[in-house]
């Protein structure tokens, strides 16, 4: 048996989600009320962490001088997808470093331009709002992934521990991380349920979203094979189904990339203008080296980044020792090697794994088994003060981009 259905074998009924089949819009919209209230206690919770950083953020920016809404809405990155949606892609390749905005993949600009279309307010609102909204689905999700796995409490941790993970503030940008993890966790948890054809198309919309699509695509796809084995091949429509379309959305937009620009490795060779080209972790060890063993005074924030990484590593081990679902492990660990394996630039790093929620699993498991509600809310609350003061320094005094 696969540790996925030893899993789901052990989930109570009263955790798992109801059944697919309905009486129509009211069935729907009942199953999704029952969900919500479910998930309301994790909801509540990360948005809980998050207004933490924000506050935090507020009032350091004022003491500093800066405004709040432009540091979270048109920073960095929030304005290449800014450009994208005011005036679309460059059409060459070109040999300017870091200039091309083909490095950004689509779908985030996309969805801020059609809605900045139909509603007031400027572009980068929208996409700030956007972004914030889509981090609450997210966190549901997460919440979802978590509870199907290990019961309610488990979900209610993970989905804190995301929201006070050490760079997130990012949630609440302009940035592409939020609905990215909100399109990983639900088609994640459509693959543990076993809704295939959701799986597929979620994964295909993640891969329009962040280069790191690919990892969904593959958690897909190999998840999708694996639950065809033994099965007769009617009911092996929807996995098949899933496994193909899973990669979709990534595959075109590489491929239009290569023909925007005249060239079959087109997307690869802006990826190498923007210095971020694969050459399997030695530029990241040498990297850990230099910040945390030969520089006397490393910057504060190059350490948090090389910290994360290590333990990100570390934790992933442990996902693989409790036998996580085969999506799961996939996922993870195609992000870490995507993320470890690139000789990019170093100082983005903790922010590409932000979507990795599964990673906390562990950590979210050990906390819902403490006895003291003190120790719990201790550790949940140093957690969420950290992460604010992070990214208060993380916009405010690091000098760079997250």
């Amino acid at each position: 048996m696969s540790p996925t259905a030893t899993v789901r074998a052990t989930v109570p009924a009263s955790r798992r989600p109801p059944s697919p089949k309905g009486g129509g819009r009211a069935d729907v919209r009942s199953r999704m009320r029952r969900a919500l209230r479910r998930a309301a206690p994790a909801l509540v919770g990360y948005l809980a962490v998050r207004l933490c950083g924000l506050l935090v953020l507020a009032r350091w920016a004022h003491l500093r001088g800066h405004g709040v809404w432009p540091t979270l809405a048109t920073s960095w990155d929030s304005g290449w997808y800014l450009e994208i949606a005011d005036h679309g892609y460059q059409h060459e390749l070109g040999t300017r470093v870091n200039q091309n905005n083909l490095a950004f993949f689509p779908l985030y600009p996309v969805v801020v331009k059609a809605v900045a279309g139909v509603t007031p307010g400027s572009r980068a609102s929208v996409a700030l709002l956007l972004a914030v909204g889509f981090s609450f689905v997210a966190a549901w999700g997460v919440f979802a992934v978590g509870e199907r796995l290990y019961g309610r409490r488990v979900g209610i941790l993970l989905t804190v521990l995301w929201g006070a993970m050490p760079v997130a503030i990012v949630q609440w940008m302009g940035y592409t991380e939020s609905m990215f993890t909100a399109l990983a966790a639900w088609s994640l948890y459509a693959v543990l349920t076993g809704r295939w054809l959701w799986a597929g198309s979620l994964a295909t919309l993640a891969g329009l979203t962040r280069p790191t699509g690919i990892a969904v695509a593959a958690a897909v796809s190999v998840a999708a094979l694996l639950a065809c084995r033994g099965r007769r091949p009617p009911s092996r429509r929807a996995p098949l189904a899933a496994a193909l379309v899973a990669p979709a959305g990534w595959v075109a937009y590489v491929a239009w990339v290569g023909q925007r620009v005249g060239r079959v490795d087109g997307y690869f060779a802006v990826q190498k203008l923007w210095r971020n080209q694969w050459d399997g972790g030695a530029f990241t060890l040498r990297e850990l080296r230099h910040c945390l063993v030969y520089t006397t005074r490393p910057q504060l924030f190059l350490v948090i980044v090389s910290v994360v990484l290590i333990v990100s590593a570390g934790l992933y081990l442990l996902c693989v020792t409790e036998r996580q679902p085969p999506a799961l492990l996939v996922f993870t660990g195609v992000l870490l090697l995507v993320v470890l394996g690139s000789g990019g630039v170093y100082f983005p790093r903790a922010r590409f794994l932000l979507p990795g929620f599964p990673l906390l699993m562990p950590v979210a498991r050990s906390l819902a088994r403490a006895r003291r509600t003190a120790v719990l809310a201790g550790v949940l609350a140093s957690a969420a003060l950290t992460s604010a003061w992070l990214g208060a320094y993380m916009l405010l005094v690091w000098k760079g981009p997250p």
